[in-house]
């Protein structure tokens, strides 16, 4: 049993556990599925790239798909080795291909794997885009439309390549490398086990750099962790800048879209703080002209910054996919999310750790001041404001009803603070006069509600999460 009717497929792929739905057969049939919308859309002439990360059996699964895209008559392009899911993303683009076929389940626990589809513009695929590859698995996994015979090995169309010299070559564009190498700052990079391990560090290396490197072999299981570079997972690299053997602690996840930031004081800096002091920096150093888009759960003080330098700030439902829109539409300065991902303007509308993290070494190099002190700056010139995020276990049936009454009937207070405005394009978002926020959102696949509060000051803020766990559980 396949457990073909758990297959959902969306912006993200699909991802679920190994050896229990994600399986070879399952795989065959949402490759067929991409493998029809590509045939419907009539660009399946233009090619495929089939990538993966570092995951246990992703090579396996990878040369699955490229059988089943072949046996539709679809050439495949296939990387020598695992790659970042942002690799993938750029290959789209200096290949001309339709899109690309990405085995990855990111940040999740080692026993997940997942594959997603990136389209011809190398970004997060479009709802209407995930819609039409489910429309069309529903059709193959019905038997309405069936999985083509594949050929062996050796007559798959198949061709390898190696994505990441022109990868590499669009980020020294991008990032000031020599800046980095003639500061001399010490660095360090912990790949997690992950895909970032052959970039990171090998840039900064062939940069002149010497770089502390920690956990950058490949290893399925990611050390019994978690590949996600959050403070609590990063305590070596944690510990390297604490004692002053390295000046900045730079991480990427599993398959480096992600990234993680350790300050020259061993304090991690938040996805909300990295891309609020990016903006002075593209700014004023760069000289960036455009927009700023962040979701609605990330940090105000982007909102701040942006009308401080008098651009306009574009708000988006969560999920880098919403980002992307804009980045296709307009020139975009740079575009985040609180989860850990950002790009910028000139570099594909995808969130790209690898891209994150050596501007991060690039501001520290050229400001020649720690990051932190960078931001604070600027938050003080603006206003400071910190910002918190809670899951809260909460059951699956009330999870709608609850938003629904926050959305359609606010109150006038919360606490002590006068409500200023309610959005309601993702979840329930409460502004208050103060300056301070919160959203409710609900888990799609836990039963949890996903807090997220900002608010002046840390004082501030326990009120305001006091509040606002009251309202929720006052609500229903």
């Amino acid at each position: 049993m396949d457990g073909t009717a758990t297959i959902r497929f969306g912006t993200d792929g699909w991802r679920a556990i190994m050896c229990d739905t994600f399986t070879f057969s399952n795989v065959r049939l949402v490759c067929q599925a991409i493998a029809e919308h590509l045939k419907q859309a009539g660009i399946d002439k233009q090619g495929v790239v089939v990538a993966h990360d570092a995951r246990f059996m992703a090579e396996r699964f990878a040369r699955e798909a490229a059988a089943v895209m072949t046996a539709n008559g679809i050439h495949v392009w296939l990387p020598e080795e695992d790659v970042p899911t942002p690799v993938a993303a750029h290959a789209v683009l200096q290949l001309n291909a339709a899109g690309a076929i990405m085995f990855t389940a990111s940040h999740n626990p080692p026993e997940y794997n997942g594959v997603k589809f990136i389209p011809a513009y190398a970004g997060p695929a479009s709802p209407e885009i995930t819609s039409d590859i489910e429309r069309h698995l529903s059709r193959v996994m019905s038997g309405e439309v069936a999985v083509p015979q594949t050929a062996s090995a050796e007559e798959l169309d198949v061709e390898s390549w190696d994505p990441s010299l022109d990868y590499v070559a669009s980020l020294r564009r991008l990032v000031n490398l020599e800046a980095i190498a003639e500061s001399g700052l010490k660095i360090g990079y912990d790949a997690m086990h992950g895909s970032g391990r052959h970039y990171v560090g090998d840039i900064l290396r062939q940069a002149g750099m010497e770089v502390v490197s920690l956990r950058t072999e490949r290893d399925p299981l990611f050390g019994g962790v978690t590949p996600e570079p959050q403070e609590r997972y990063l305590s070596e690299l944690v510990e390297l800048t604490k004692t002053g053997r390295i000046d900045l602690g730079l991480a990427t996840d599993g398959d480096a879209d992600r990234f993680g930031i350790i300050d020259s004081d061993g304090t991690y800096l938040s996805p909300n703080e990295v891309i609020a002091l990016l903006i002075p920096y593209l700014v004023e150093r760069r000289g960036f002209k455009g927009s700023v888009v962040r979701t609605l759960a990330t940090t105000h003080l982007i909102d701040r910054l942006a009308d401080h330098f008098g651009l306009t700030l574009r708000e988006t439902p969560v999920g880098f996919k919403h980002v992307c829109e804009w980045m296709r539409k307009e020139a975009v300065i740079i575009g985040g999310e609180e989860s850990g991902g950002l790009s910028i303007l000139g570099h594909i509308p995808e969130k790209d750790g690898v891209l994150a993290t050596l501007l991060l070494a690039e501001v520290r190099a050229v400001t020649g001041i720690p990051l932190r002190q960078y931001l604070k700056r600027w938050a003080d010139q603006v206003g400071p404001c910190v910002s918190k995020r809670i899951d809260l276990r909460y059951p699956e049936e009330k999870k709608a009803v609850l938003l629904a009454h926050l959305r359609e009937k606010p109150p006038e207070n919360v606490g002590k603070r006068r409500l200023a405005d309610v959005v309601t394009i993702d979840g329930a978002k409460y502004i208050f006069t103060d300056g301070s926020w919160m959203l409710v959102r609900a888990s799609g696949t836990e039963p949890l509600l996903r807090i997220y509060l900002e608010a002046p000051d840390r004082e501030a803020l326990a009120a305001l999460e006091t509040d606002v766990r009251q309202l929720v559980m006052d609500a229903v």
